[in-house]
């Protein structure tokens, strides 16, 4: 369906070295899986895990999350800082 050759950073692929391309899911759902392949894209392993790294929640031993990642901050570093200034002037 897809030529040999990573999307990212377009190695090109043989039958000797084929295993070291993957196919990764643009939308990280692996149960979106459409027919022509729309939600596909194939990646050399070190991509691969490039994109898997970059979606990871960062704390050690997390899993990846099911869909791309939300910011769910609550934390407002600057959310009194009007107040704080005002008091030191």
């Amino acid at each position: 369906m897809f030529p040999w050759v990573c999307a990212r950073c377009g190695r090109e692929f043989t039958q000797q070295n084929l295993s070291e391309l993957t196919v990764h899911h643009r939308d990280h759902d692996h149960d979106n899986n459409p027919p022509d392949g729309s939600n596909w894209e194939l990646l050399c392993l070190y991509c691969h895990d490039n994109e898997h790294a970059r979606t990871l929640a960062g704390a050690p031993g997390e899993q990846e999350p099911d869909s791309p990642r939300e910011s769910s901050t609550s934390y407002k570093p600057f959310a009194d800082l009007d107040a704080l200034l005002k008091k030191k002037g």
